[in-house]
């Protein structure tokens, strides 16, 4: 999953990076308040998750929320900072914020309470709406394990499989399985799985999906992750998926 990361403090930004990057997130980080509420107008990237530092060059970590808010954007924000009174904390929160961490923090209570904002923001609805639930993310056969990187298959007899995927390959299947049976853009694919700045080689996401398919044993036409030429690609997910 992706997410915007808003820290002017460079050593903490870059272990925070880090640590999250190890976790299979992918990471957009600005040291400047302006440049992130400059690239969150574009609207470019589909982000799951937002951290902002309180206090920051240009604008800070309260009017990014607000501008969320103001334009009923629900993306959920940790906020960072060191004002720990109870009167700023309110502040922060009825700017937007939907949870507070007060520095110094520990790098595992960080990532607790990002878990937590993403098991509120979870997905509901149909059956063919995938489901976030205690570290997995699951939509038909499939479910992701966010705790060991890997993807379990059940087929309807009743046997399963487990994969172990690269940062990669996990981050590519998650974003399939977010928008099942949407065909996706070769430039949607790398908007949403290459930072800010990065510049892959052209043929990366076929390279890349062809690597998935590989280790799933699928290398065929009827693959789950369907080529629609000249188009993109897609996850195929129907109700029979379901045992």
């Amino acid at each position: 999953m992706r997410l915007i990361l808003v820290e002017d403090e460079e050593d903490l930004g870059a272990a925070i990076k880090q640590v999250l990057t190890y976790e299979a997130y992918v990471v957009d980080w600005f040291l400047d308040g302006t440049q992130a509420w400059q690239y969150l107008e574009t609207g470019w990237t589909e982000y799951t998750l937002a951290i902002f530092d309180w206090m920051l060059p240009g604008v800070s970590g309260i009017e990014l929320c607000k501008w969320l808010r103001d334009r009923h954007l629900t993306l959920p924000v940790l906020m960072l900072t060191a004002k720990d009174r109870m009167e700023e904390k309110i502040i922060g929160l009825d700017s937007g914020a939907d949870d507070y961490l007060v520095k110094p923090f520990d790098m595992a209570e960080l990532l607790a309470r990002l878990r937590a904002l993403q098991r509120r923001a979870s997905y509901t609805g149909t059956t063919l709406t995938p489901q976030l639930q205690a570290r997995r993310l699951q939509v038909g056969c499939l479910m992701l394990n966010y705790s060991t990187h890997e993807l379990t298959r059940q087929y309807c007899d009743g046997e399963k499989q487990v994969f172990a995927l690269t940062v990669k390959e996990f981050q590519l299947l998650e974003y399939f399985m977010r928008h099942p049976n949407q065909i996706l853009s070769r430039d949607q694919i790398i908007n949403q799985l290459w930072e800010i700045g990065a510049e892959p080689v052209s043929n990366v996401v076929a390279a890349q999906i062809r690597l998935l398919r590989r280790k799933l044993g699928e290398e065929d036409s009827e693959s789950l992750i369907e080529t629609i030429y000249g188009v993109g690609y897609r996850l195929k997910i129907q109700a029979a998926d379901f045992c």
